[in-house]
């Protein structure tokens, strides 16, 4: 081989070997490219169909965290209240829909996203023995949707989450007021029926087990009390049959 046959041969297996070493150096020492808005968007619509919300979860927020300004995020973050929904993390699932109604609360699926706020509360304070005081906002939300968005499918189920809302609300002041009676604590549980029946009037069957059990411990108190103290009680108990 001629010392010019030599000199090209070796450019050519440098220039070969540069070009194989820029992808050796791509491969193994930079980072990878990352997954672009849409990738994440359709990656997270897919694990949701395939219910695998905790991959879900995971794509949806690298896509609010990497590109909060992509047309894909606003579904994204409607995707992401889906997700912790689906996997029974209600309080996770309020906080994402919140942040959806304060950035865009002129968004299409805002009636959606107030109605999900409702029912992710209402989910999360299911067991009666829990304190029910979160209800009154999912009350406040079904009510805004009622009145504001009346024609929509969310605003017209509303009403009948109010209804819950206040059943459960109710429910739970009585499982607190026969709770007193069972332990004898008339006094108390007098108070409990009285104020289920001064509130919850529109709850037909719940109204007049609270008025029955209300004039039962009534009863029961009064045994308890000196002749001074029942003067003094039976001035709210007329106040009461007044109403009544």
């Amino acid at each position: 081989m001629t010392r010019k046959n030599f000199l090209r041969a070796l450019s050519s297996a440098l220039l070969l070997f540069g070009l194989s070493g820029c992808g050796f150096i791509d491969t193994y020492f930079l980072p990878p490219s990352e997954d672009t808005a849409q990738e994440l968007w359709e990656a997270g619509r897919d694990a949701m169909k395939e219910k695998r919300y905790s991959d879900a979860e995971e794509y949806f927020l690298k896509l609010k965290d990497r590109y909060p300004f992509s047309p894909y995020t606003p579904d994204g973050l409607i995707g992401l209240g889906d997700a912790y929904f689906m996997d029974e993390k209600y309080l996770q699932a309020t906080d994402a829909y919140k942040e959806f109604e304060a950035l865009h609360p002129r968004h299409e699926q805002i009636p959606y996203v107030l109605y999900q706020i409702g029912v992710s509360t209402f989910r999360r304070l299911e067991s009666i023995d829990l304190p029910q005081d979160g209800l009154q906002e999912s009350i406040q939300y079904f009510t805004l949707l009622k009145d504001a968005y009346p024609t929509s499918q969310w605003g017209q189920d509303a009403p009948n989450w109010i209804v819950k809302c206040r059943t459960r609300m109710a429910t739970h002041e009585i499982f607190i007021a026969d709770f007193y009676w069972n332990s004898g604590r008339y006094g108390a549980a007098w108070r409990r029926y009285m104020y289920v029946a001064e509130n919850f009037k529109d709850l037909e069957e719940i109204f007049k087990y609270a008025k029955d059990r209300a004039q039962l411990s009534y009863l029961e108190y009064q045994k308890t009390l000196s002749e001074a103290e029942r003067r003094e009680v039976e001035g709210s108990w007329r106040k009461y049959l007044k109403w009544l």
